[in-house]
Order: C-alpha cells, then structure tokens, then sequence
C-alpha cells in the first residue's frame, strides 16, 4: 500500500466534480461526453436516464437526451453492466463491448432443462445480429427470425416471464448487446425495436487486455477509491476474476492501492491521487467537503456505484433509500454528499408533482436548494413542478 491516504470527505468531493453533480457542465457541453463522465446512465426507465443526464448539463432538457438518441446518435441505448439498460457514448461503444464481452459469465439462473448451451449462445448472439442487420424488428420479429436462423429449441417456450413465459434464446439478449450486434432501436407506435448497431461493425475493437485496462481505469477515476469486490459488484462480474484484473494491472503500474476508510485492497488509477482544487480563491487548495442539494432518480450511476454503501447511505438511510441494501430502487435526496432522504415524482399532463421525504429536517438554505431542484427536474421533465415535502408512500421503484 502507498503513504496516500483518502478520506471520505475528499473522495466524495472528488467523484461529485467529476460526476458533475458538485455543478452542472456547461450548456455546450455534449450530452454523450456527460455520458461518458458517469460510466452510462441507466436506462430501464428512460425517464430516469433523462433526468439522470439532464441534471448534469446546466439548461439539458429530456428532448436533448433523446436528440443525442435518436437525431443525431451520439448516445446509443443498450445493454451495458450487469446486464441491464443503459444509454452509452456511440464514440465508445466498441471499448464497452470490448470490455463487457471479456467479463465471465457465471453460473446460469435457469433450470437445467432450460439452459442454452454455450455453442447454442454463440449461434443466438450471431442470428441475432445478422437478423437485424440494417433493419429494425420488433421482439416477435426478432423471435422469428431468430428460430429460423438457429433452430426450434430457440423458440422453447422455458423463460418464466412476467405473464407468461419467453423462449428460450432470451436468455442472452443482454449478451447480444455486449457483443455489439443489437441496440434499442426507435419505438414502432407502442413497441419496442432492436437494430445492429454501425458503430461496432465501423470500428476497430480494442483487444480483451486493453479494454479490460481502459475500462477499469476509466471506473477508477469516476468512483475511485474501490476495491475488487466494488468493481465485481457494480459489473455483476465474478469476485475472483475482478480481484485477478486489479492484480494484473497493479503489476503492470495501471493502478495503485490507496488507504481509504481505515482499510486494505482500495485502489485508484495510477498517479489519480490529487484532490480537486478550490480556483474560485485563485490559489490551489483542497475543496471543502461536499455541500448542496440534488435530487438523483432511480438507478443513477453516483447511487450505484459509489462505496462504501453505508458511508453514502449513513444510518437510516441505509434502511429507507435502499431495498435490501440494494441501491437504485428509490430515487434519492442527497444533502452534502450523502444520501439523506427518498423522493417520488407522479406527473399529469404538463405538471409533476415531487414528494420528498427528507429523513432530517432541512435547513433554510438546504430547504431553498430543494425547492431549486425541484424546479430543476421540471425544466428535465418538460414539466411544471409542485413541490411537496412530505412522507413518501410508494414502494421501491414504484
């Protein structure tokens, strides 16, 4: 381990600036870039990923996040860690595939009778890029197309569902869009589409090792200090498998171990262990800790990413802003870098109404920050806002 050591104030400082959520980019700033700064933005509900990036671009609306989505295609919707929906920079998307693709896949979640094997993946991931190949398809489409190409046993109805059960070549959906053959396309009416994305095919795709070393970097500064488990946790990778990588990298001089939290095996990017610089008095000092209000939707990357847990949600946070200590599943209050409450927005028309649930009671100027975030999420949402202080009573991702 080194002599530096980082405490909680100056890590959450840090990972605040660069989220830019200690302030916004500035207005010309491109909606991809702020992307690209958070490691992605969740996007299982679209919404949330708006918000999510709309907050951190001073002027950003919802339709500028679609504009880079569907206009100009600087941001590209797909499956990004630990197999879920995101929005990812274009420019990047053949390091992120790069990368995900060399993660492990660990044991499978289905019966044995419903299991692909790992030949018969391989054949779904090609079927399904070679089906959406300069088209888009809606998932019945796709389906179709993907059980001719493979086989009947693609099309074995052995996926339990929400309401019913999906067949069998589901399973690796996630794993197409790692490999660079399927992104969300725009929707048909009310369905979903898929497309192939160009940018993968056009560029030429970083080999395992390097990928592996960019992307554990480029995680590192973002949410570093973190250990192997974090890592492991955030890309739902195997514990092992994430503590070798940092082990490899460490001997190669990518990363360094950092003491942090009174504890062993942290780390951040080799050289990353400045602290931001308070300018504004025109002479170099470390920034105070963490001050302001901001309001986070669910699944938003600092809320995801940034550990220890239970430093960013201290004491009855810990039981009220997480669902069994998983982070994401409530939208967050966040006062002076920790999380310090829970929120809900229920939209009609042209007007939300925001319910926050503070767990301490705010100060007149954290009380007046609110109510700027608030106004702050209706300008994202395309919304007039109502503000309302007050118990939330929906349960988690509600």
């Amino acid at each position: 381990m080194t002599e530096t050591t980082i405490t909680w104030a100056e890590a959450s400082a840090r990972r605040l600036e660069r989220q830019f959520l200690a302030s916004p980019a500035p207005g010309s700033t491109p909606v991809a870039e702020v992307v690209s700064t958070m490691l992605g933005a969740h996007a299982q509900v679209l919404s949330a990923a708006e918000v999510s990036v709309g907050l951190r671009r001073s002027g950003a609306t919802r339709a500028d996040v679609r504009a880079a989505l569907w206009e100009d295609h600087s941001l590209v919707k797909t499956f990004g860690p630990r197999g879920t929906v995101h929005l990812l920079p274009t420019h990047e998307l053949s390091l992120w595939c790069a990368a995900l693709s060399a993660v492990p896949t660990g044991p499978s979640a289905f019966a044995p009778g419903a299991r692909l094997t790992e030949e018969q993946a391989r054949q779904v991931v090609a079927a399904i890029g070679d089906a959406l190949d300069g088209t888009c398809l809606t998932m019945d489409e796709l389906s179709e197309e993907v059980v001719a190409r493979t086989g009947p046993w693609a099309g074995d109805l052995v996926m339990p569902a929400f309401q019913g059960m999906w067949p069998r070549w589901r399973q690796v959906l996630h794993r197409a869009g790692w490999a660079g053959t399927l992104s969300f396309g725009p929707h048909r009416g009310r369905k979903v589409t898929y497309t192939r994305p160009s940018a993968v095919d056009t560029a030429t795709p970083p080999d395992a090792d390097t990928a592996l070393s960019t992307f554990v970097s480029r995680y590192l500064y973002a949410y570093g200090p973190s250990t192997p488990q974090h890592f492991a946790k955030w890309l739902a990778a195997p514990t092992g498998w994430a503590r070798k990588v940092f082990r490899d990298l460490a001997a190669g001089g990518v990363i360094e171990e950092v003491g942090f939290e009174g504890g062993a095996d942290w780390w951040v990017t080799a050289g990353d262990t400045d602290f931001p610089q308070d300018r504004s008095q025109k002479r170099d000092r470390p920034l105070p800790p963490a001050r302001g209000v901001r309001l986070l939707p669910y699944f938003d990357a600092y809320l995801i990413a940034a550990q220890p847990r239970e430093r960013l949600f201290p004491g009855e946070a810990y039981e009220r802003a997480l669902a069994g200590g998983q982070a994401g599943n409530y939208p967050a209050l966040l006062v002076d870098g920790v999380v310090a409450g829970v929120w809900h927005q229920r939209r009609s028309g042209r007007r939300t109404t925001i319910t926050v649930e503070p767990l301490k009671p705010l100060t007149a100027r954290q009380g007046r920050e609110l109510a700027e975030q608030a106004e702050r999420v209706g300008e994202v949402l395309e919304a007039k806002p109502e503000l309302v202080v007050g118990k939330v009573t929906v349960g988690a991702h509600a």
